[in-house]
């Protein structure tokens, strides 16, 4: 029973040895340790509090982000929109200026006809106004004695102008 049970001078030397070994730990050690556990506490709580700035920074850019996404693409959505409306706009207006032009070129086109057809019509009016002097003429040279020669001598006459 002996290995069991320490003697009295055992218990009271550890515990001297124990309690000197408390008073020098905390005499020097123990404030050491406490600084340390307490800046390590106030480091982590510091930590925690910037992680979660970070998140909410990160959360407002999000936010933000998602808010000129939309803005972008209603800024696309409009700029397409303008485009085609530009577009179609310029189509049109060739459009307009093509039938323009076309019916200006028509217009141009009938009026020289028109004119041509009047040059033609004045050189037949004066061919035929030739023709009709060189008959006469021919008719009051010749010296017909009867009638009947002189309408057979005209049928001849007017033959001969169909022909030319």
């Amino acid at each position: 029973m002996e290995l069991l049970l320490p003697s009295l001078g055992l218990i009271v030397w550890t515990l001297l040895a124990f309690l000197v070994v408390v008073f020098v730990l905390k005499k020097f050690a123990w404030t050491a340790i406490i600084k340390g556990l307490d800046d390590r506490e106030a480091k982590i709580a510091e930590s925690i509090s910037s992680a979660e700035k970070v998140k909410l920074e990160m959360a407002q850019l999000k936010s933000e982000n998602e808010t000129l996404l939309a803005q972008a693409r209603e800024e696309r959505a409009v700029m397409l929109k303008e485009a085609k409306q530009t577009k179609d706009k310029i189509i049109n207006e060739a459009r307009e200026e093509a039938k323009a032009q076309a019916a200006k070129i028509i217009a141009d086109a009938q009026l020289a006809i028109n004119n041509q057809k009047m040059a033609a019509m004045v050189d037949i009016k004066n061919e035929v106004g030739h023709m009709v002097v060189e008959v006469s003429e021919k008719i009051l040279r010749r010296e017909l004695n009867n009638k009947s020669e002189q309408e057979s001598y005209i049928r001849q006459l007017t033959n001969e102008i169909k022909l030319n």
